[in-house]
């Protein structure tokens, strides 16, 4: 089953907002963390923390932000790809890397993105 020229602009539609979503998402992090310390984003008024527990949530937060950061980025570089691969084959597009069948509308209306038919995407 090939996609149909609606489905292809549907997943096209998808891709460009998940991108403009996680752009928007990162702009909004490196916002967050430029020109602060650790200081700052806390609001503590002293750069020593009252309790040691302060400091390791803080550097776990730090950790969370940085992995979504890392996360979102290599989303954004899939989606990318996938932009491309859709406008330069778009009758190969939704094709598994893996097995070469066709992968659901339902999962790429979802993960537009996914290059398999499996839920563990590279």
């Amino acid at each position: 089953m090939t996609l149909s020229k609606a489905q292809l602009d549907h997943l096209e539609r998808r891709l460009i907002d998940e991108r403009r979503r996680i752009e928007r998402e990162l702009d909004r992090s490196a916002d967050e963390h430029s020109g602060e310390d650790r200081q700052e984003r806390a609001g503590d008024l002293t750069k020593m923390p009252l309790h040691p527990a302060d400091l390791g949530t803080d550097t776990i937060d730090e950790e969370l932000a940085a992995s979504n950061d890392t996360r979102m980025s290599r989303e954004l570089t899939e989606i990318d790809a996938a932009l491309e691969r859709l406008r330069s084959a778009p009758d190969r597009f939704g094709i598994c890397e893996d097995t070469g069948q066709d992968i659901p509308f339902a999962r790429l209306d979802v993960i537009p993105w996914a290059r398999t038919c499996s839920q563990a995407d590279r």
